[in-house]
Formats: structure tokens, sequence, C-alpha cells
């Protein structure tokens, strides 16, 4: 069976016995899971951040300007790093980076100080960079080439249980406690005043607490964990002498690599302008509370994690075709479980509501959707991501033409449709590099500070023309994206 596997997958050999990658893999995993959960936590974060300090929509979107250009400055100095340490070190030093910048919340929230958030978010950034930059070749490497994107879909899955569960985590802890302005905080007592900012840092103070607690643990597990070896990859044919066809002094040399590095750029801005603006957008349409409204948040990224299974499914390689029916039908279940948890539906089994049928069918519809976009692209990686970017296009415009649920609904499921978009778009871009991989892939992780650019424009768009219609901006990002996986994504001879 295809799979989004490119000819460039890392070719790095693994020391010892190469058969035993479960532990492994599952360590690498928990990793995924962290910073996951990690990063989606800014969505809920905004929001309160916003109401404290008293800021516009572009302030806010510091936030993630803050933590995403740390990905442009890091990200190659963390390439060096790893080669020169390994990438067991690498792995145990960034997560000590990200609890270090964890830890920093506490005098953030004490201090009542913007500035201090903000750099808190740049060194947790730094550390989740590294991260990334260590861990990644281990999931391609733990296994055949054949099946590299598999695993890196599945992995990318567990990213996304980190993103779906981390906003239900953040509504509970942070934004259900109310937030004052500093108009209103002014009409209390020096007492009262005292005891609420005291309450209100503490709603931050103590989960980003208990993250830094989690990072150094995970730290000292893997500092005991064996973990395999990679050896030092050349391109085949290289160690040999030969000279690879087609080869270039530069990975810039490359246009589909290029192309393919603002693709990252736009996609990654594109899903963290969304998330991004979900909280506000949801009270603006629906006046919904915003615990209530960041635990929506939560299907955004639970339909990235849901497409995420389905890409792992189709292109594992599978031949049993009953086998991936069951699998199937077990993601299905997953989405419907997820969809009832999020709307509070479970709840209401003894009474059935048509109104709260229409409000879950409405998400599986979605989640139907996305599984015969799937089946439409073929197991052919640049159609698939083509059709994918079309339909999150379509929902964005769907959700900027309408209000109230509709309007909801189709915006949550542009999740649905991100699933494997990142993978897909780096492995085309970076196949048939050879040797100009490793700057290849370098190359695309400094492209992800579109994460910190593209949401700070949105919000200039929505201080100006509204929340509502500000999402024009992530339509064009897919319109671009479903370019590269059409045309963009060929490679030149």
């Amino acid at each position: 069976m295809a799979s989004f596997a490119p000819s460039s997958t890392p070719s790095g050999k693994l020391s010892g016995n190469t058969q035993t990658y479960g532990p492994a893999l599952v360590v690498l995993t928990s990793l995924f899971f962290m910073w996951g959960f990690i990063t989606c936590l800014n969505d809920i974060l905004i929001p309160h951040l916003k109401a404290i300090f008293d800021l516009s929509y572009t302030q806010v979107m510091f936030v993630q300007f803050t933590f995403f250009t740390a990905y442009a400055i890091v990200s190659l100095p963390s390439g060096m790093l790893v080669e020169k340490i390994g990438y067991k070190q690498g792995i145990i030093v960034g997560l000590l980076v990200a609890a270090s910048g964890t830890a920093l919340f506490y005098p953030a929230a004490g201090y009542r100080s913007f500035e201090i958030f903000l750099l808190a978010l740049f060194v947790l950034a730094s550390g989740i960079t590294l991260l990334q930059v260590a861990a990644n070749p281990y999931v391609a490497i733990l296994g055949t080439p054949e099946t590299a994107s598999s695993r890196l879909n599945l992995s990318q899955a567990f990213n996304s249980l980190g993103t779906t569960v981390a906003p239900v985590f953040g509504s509970i802890l942070i934004l259900s406690v109310a937030v004052m302005g500093a108009e209103e905080l002014s009409k209390l007592s020096a007492a009262d005043q005292e005891a609420y900012k005291l309450a209100e840092a503490s709603a931050v103070q103590n989960p980003y607490l208990l993250l830094t607690g989690m990072l150094v643990a995970i730290a000292v597990v893997i500092s005991l964990f064996k973990l395999p070896k990679i050896e030092t990859a050349t391109p085949a044919g290289a160690a040999n002498g030969e000279v690879l066809a087609n080869d270039r002094k530069s990975a810039w040399a490359y246009r589909h690599l290029v192309l393919g590095a603002v693709a990252i750029f736009v996609y990654v801005g594109g899903e963290v302008s969304i998330g991004s603006f979900l909280v506000n957008y949801f009270k603006e349409l629906l006046n919904m509370p915003e615990a209530e409204a960041g635990t929506y948040v939560a299907l955004y990224w639970g339909g990235a994690m849901i497409g995420r299974f389905f890409g792992s499914i189709t292109l594992s390689g599978m031949t049993d075709t009953r086998k991936k029916l069951v699998y199937t039908l077990l993601v299905f279940g997953l989405a419907l479980g997820l969809a009832l948890y999020i709307t509070k539906e479970y709840q209401n089994f003894s009474s059935f509501s048509w109104e709260g049928f229409a409000r879950t069918s409405m998400f599986i519809v979605m989640v139907a959707v996305n599984y015969v976009a799937f089946l439409l692209g073929g197991q052919k990686p640049g159609r698939t991501l083509a059709i994918l970017a079309a339909c999150a296009a379509i929902m964005v415009i769907v959700s900027m033409l309408t209000d109230g649920h509709l309007a909801m609904w189709t915006i949550l499921s542009v999740g649905l449709f991100n699933s494997i978009m990142f993978p897909t778009i780096f492995t085309l871009a970076i196949d048939g590099l050879g040797r100009h991989t490793g700057q290849g892939s370098g190359i695309l992780c400094t492209a992800i500070v579109g994460g910190a650019i593209i949401p700070v424009i949105q919000g200039m768009f929505a201080d100006r023309i509204g929340i509502h219609h500000a999402f024009v901006l992530p339509v064009l990002c897919y319109v671009y994206i479903a370019y590269y996986g059409l045309k963009g994504h060929v490679r030149s001879i």
C-alpha cells in the first residue's frame, strides 16, 4: 500500500536490537502528547490574559507571536545542539528548558506582568522546539521506511490527544475564575483586591507548576531509559562516493522544498489563528461563557486527532480489510464519545432532545465528510492534501457567512481537515533532497514561525473588521495549501 513516506525518509541506523521498538515509541509518544497539551493551553491563556490586562486582539496575539517566534530562532541551533550532544540528551535538555518556562508562569502571575508571561512562553517554546527536533527522527526511523509516515501520523494523533485534553483542563482550572479588568478591580476594597489577585494568580500558577513537575519527571524517566542510538545517516550511494542524481548545492535550490516551507508557514499560521480566536468567537456568536467556550475548543483540536487516526489507518500498509474496518469504526466511536462529552449530551440520555441530537450529529456528519475526503484522496498525498485544504477553506467561508450554531460547528470542523496537513507537507517537501534532507528539515521547522505572524495579522483584522470576518486570512492560507497539494509539491528536474 502506498504511503506518504518520502524516498528521503531518514536512513540512519539503530545500534543494538532494532526490533524492540515498542518501548521507545511509547516514551516518544508521551512527548508528543505533552508538547501538544502545553501548546494548546495558549488558546485558553489568551482570553484569560486579554481580560486581565485589557488587551486588544492584536496585543493579545503577541502570546502566539512570542511562542512561535521561538521556532524561528531556536530550530537551527537546536539541530546543531542535537548533533553535538545526541538525540537522547537533546530530549532531556528540551524537557528541562520547557520546565523552566512553565516555572516562570508562577512569578508572571504573582507580579501580574504580561512581559514575564511573554518571557515564560518564549522559554517554554524553546524547550518544545528542541524536543521536536530531537524526537521526530526517532519516530521516522523506529521501523520500516514504508510505514514511517503512518508512525508519524500516529504520534501526531497522540499530540492531538494532548491538544484535545488541554482546553478542558484549562477551562476548568483557568477560565472558571472570573476575570476583572483594571477599572472593575479598582472599585473593590483593598482587602478584596488582594483576595481577588491571589485567586486570579493561583488559577495560572497551579496548573503550570503541575506541568513543571511532570516535565521534570519525564526528563528523569528518559535519563534512566535506554533509547536506541541513531548513528549518523548518509544518503544511499553517497557512502560509496557516488554522485547523487540531481544533487544541488543547497536545499534552497529545490523548488518543492521552498514552496513547502511556505505551505508549513501558512498551515501553522492558519491553524493557530483559528484556535486562538475560538473562545472569543463563540462568546460573540452565542454569548457563550468563556469556560464553556473553552471546552468546545477541545473539539477543534480533537478533530485533528480523529483525522490523524484516520490517516494512520489509511497509511499503515494494513492489508486486513476487516481489521481496518474495525479500527475505523473505533475512531468513529471515539468521535461520538468526544462530541457527547463536550456537548454534555451524555447527561440527557433519559430525556431525549432533538436540539441536543442535532448538535452532536452535526459533528459526526463532519467526521464522515472527513473520512470520505481521505477515500477520495486515493492514498495519493498531494491529492489528499488538496482535498482536505479545500474542505477546510469551505468550512471557514461557511462560518464567516452564517451565525449561531452553524457558524460554530463549521469552524470547529476545520480541525478535522487540518489533521494530516503538517506531516504530509513535511514529507512532500523533503522528498528527494538526499544529503540536504537535514537542512531542508531545519528550514521547514523554522517555517513554523507562521504561527507567530499570521495570528497577529488576524488580530489586526479582528480589531478593524470584527472577529467574525477576520477568518478570511485562514481561507487564503488553505487556498495556498490546496495549490501545493496539486502542483507545488511536484519536484523539478
